[in-house]
């Protein structure tokens, strides 16, 4: 038997590749069909993501960013209260910007303001007053004693224990009158609240209060100076603010309500370490309450 020989002339053929898809439709036009545009189509689609953009709008970003929340469902999300949150910081971030710049033009170093009433100015000068009285009367002992001894007796060690004990009797007499003058005007707290803020922490205290009711405050900050915000409103559209401050270590004074609302504070700890408020009121309101 002869050896088989491959002869590649008579090698099977392979088959040939097979056209492209592509080529076999339509004489080679593409797969993917265009969609022609219309001018209905245009306008629908934009009126589609204008409705979009102003649900956002209203139902997220408004209470998000502002507070406002016409829908109610920013309150649901919980965005309302970050937007009150914003509101608020940019108010204080406002307060003490204005300060700064004050402080700036009249060229002076940023202080710690606070607020002065017309009860502490008159309390300091009846003090005052009462200083200078007990001055005077100190001198004049003093020049009696101290002459009458060297009139009466040749030795001047004698009359020394006289002289440096008769002062003494009346300084009780004059400050009694201070201590009764500040009894007698000190306000009667009716609520005293006392509260810790750790940093940047915030609490709002108001009070219910009628139209030209008024209510007498005091209120101090241990630890700390905080920024506060003193303001009311009546729940609607009527708004008043009487007096921010920023690292403040306390107020005191009387506060009018204009409109029947609530009307209180708004105290912010910007400090590193944790601040204790102690806030006392009296005089004409229905009840104190915290606004959350």
């Amino acid at each position: 038997m002869q050896p088989q020989r491959f002869d590649i002339s008579k090698a099977p053929v392979p088959p040939l590749r097979a056209e492209p898809r592509l080529a076999a439709q339509g004489g080679g036009a593409g797969h993917i069909q265009g969609v022609q545009a219309t001018s209905g189509g245009l306008i629908r689609s934009t009126l589609l993501a204008g409705g979009g953009a102003l649900a956002i709008l209203v139902l997220f970003w408004l209470p998000a960013e502002y507070g406002l929340d016409p829908t109610g469902v920013g309150g649901m999300l919980g965005l309302t209260e970050m937007g009150d949150i914003k509101s608020q910081l940019a108010a204080e971030a406002a307060a003490q910007d204005a300060a700064a710049a004050q402080d700036a033009a009249a060229g002076q170093a940023v202080a710690v303001p606070v607020a002065a009433s017309s009860d502490v100015t008159a309390r300091l000068d009846r003090i005052d007053a009462q200083l200078a009285q007990i001055a005077a009367v100190i001198g004049a002992d003093l020049v009696t004693a101290s002459a009458a001894p060297a009139a009466a007796a040749p030795a001047p060690v004698e009359p020394a224990p006289a002289a440096v004990a008769e002062p003494v009797v009346p300084v009780p007499e004059e400050t009694a009158p201070a201590a009764t003058v500040d009894a007698r005007t000190a306000p009667a707290w009716r609520d005293e609240l006392v509260f810790t803020l750790a940093p940047t922490e915030g609490k709002e205290i108001k009070l219910v209060m009628a139209a030209g009711e008024v209510a007498s405050f005091e209120w101090v900050a241990d630890g700390g100076g905080v920024n506060y915000s003193q303001h009311g409103d009546d729940g609607g559209a009527q708004e008043v603010r009487f007096e921010d401050g920023r690292a403040s270590p306390g107020q005191d004074g009387t506060m009018t309500a204009p409109f029947a609302g609530k009307h209180g504070w708004f105290w912010r700890n910007r400090g590193d370490a944790p601040v204790t408020v102690t806030l006392r009121v009296g005089g004409q309101y229905a009840e104190m309450i915290e606004v959350q």
